[in-house]
């Protein structure tokens, strides 16, 4: 199974770990993953990483769609793609929430299922460059036609002849949107996939694969885990859970957050709840006191060596494609040796 290296976004201070980035490089791991919030964004690093790096992909974990028009987007993803040689990039999109898209883009949240749709379709037309493009969709259309348009809009052609293949992920979690993802994507980055909830997503995947025509093994599937090699497993599980609460307490609107609605679906509904409940009062640490020690532990590898094996295999025998993992250096080292990658050469 492929590893990637998640590096996520910045906290106040922009710091880029490329010494990490390249001993995974050395290690054998396939990818490295950026994402953004609302302060460092996804793409700027990797254009940095593509001059450091010789063969690692560099993938997106996730740009937020509002960010950037398809065109954009397009231009940007490809651009990094032609300074890194070609074949590196792999462009992950998701759709952020409610609260991030009116509040930080001043974009409507509108329908996201056709907004994915749309910025899909336009931008795989950016890459092909087969005609100027043109597209009338549900959310988005080229040219715009709409309010405070002159209505001189002119399709175009790329002038840069762009790789035509540049891989496009989608980070989805619901019913609609994964079948969506399997249809139109070629790669999936699940929110909080663990082995023990496979199962729940495969018949939505075998739809969108069936709809488009397209084989299994044309679709990747990547999920994510934490990494954490010690011998004190419960107070490794107590300093993942701070995050966990923010994201599930925090990240979203009371009625609409992502996260809180995938820890439901992995039958934590109670806990899930609670944490919403007192992140919301301002009782951080009792939100984290209060997610379970098994909700954490199903979507990391924490452990000595032999734990973070057996836990593994799970995720080997899941049917995911590959796992982007987050850790040390220990960590990165044991999950090559644990995943079979070609070994660092002795110095």
């Amino acid at each position: 199974m492929k590893l990637g290296l998640s590096l996520g976004y910045s906290g106040g201070e922009l710091q880029l770990p490329v010494e990490k980035v390249q001993l995974a490089e050395r290690l054998g791991y396939d990818s490295v993953w950026t994402a953004e919030a609302y302060g460092s964004d996804a793409l700027s690093p990797l254009a940095y990483l593509a001059a450091k790096t010789e063969r690692i992909k560099l993938g997106t974990g996730i740009i937020q769609l509002a960010g950037r028009t398809p065109a954009n987007a397009a231009m940007t993803v490809a651009t990094i793609d032609a300074l890194a040689g070609g074949n590196r990039v792999i462009c992950g999109i998701g759709v952020s929430g409610p609260q991030i898209v009116e509040g930080w883009y001043g974009q409507p949240w509108g329908r996201p299922y056709y907004r994915i749709k749309d910025y899909v379709t336009i931008m795989r037309k950016i890459f092909r460059r087969e005609e100027p493009v043109v597209h009338d969709g549900e959310e988005i259309s080229l040219p715009y036609t709409g309010e405070g348009a002159m209505g001189v809009g002119k399709p175009l052609k790329s002038i840069l002849h762009m790789n035509p293949d540049i891989p496009i992920w989608l980070g989805t979690g619901m019913e609609a949107t994964v079948k969506l993802t399997a249809e139109i994507a070629d790669g999936w980055l699940p929110l909080g996939l663990v082995p023990e909830t496979c199962a729940l997503y495969e018949p939505w995947i075998e739809q969108g694969l069936k709809k488009a025509g397209k084989d299994r093994s044309d679709f990747e599937m990547q999920g994510g885990a934490a990494v954490m090699v010690t011998d004190d497993v419960k107070s490794a599980l107590d300093r993942l859970k701070p995050n966990i609460a923010l994201y599930v307490g925090g990240m979203g609107h009371k009625n609409k957050n992502f996260h809180k609605e995938m820890m439901i679906r992995r039958g934590f509904g109670d806990a899930a709840e609670r944490i919403q409940e007192l992140y919301l009062a301002k009782h951080k640490q009792e939100a984290a006191d209060a997610v379970p020690d098994e909700f954490v532990d199903q979507g990391a590898l924490v452990g000595n060596k032999a734990r973070i094996q057996k836990r593994f295999r799970d995720w080997e025998d899941s049917g995911i494609t590959g796992l982007t993992v987050n850790g040390n250096e220990e960590a990165l080292r044991l999950m090559a040796e644990v995943a079979r990658l070609n070994a660092e050469p002795p110095s």
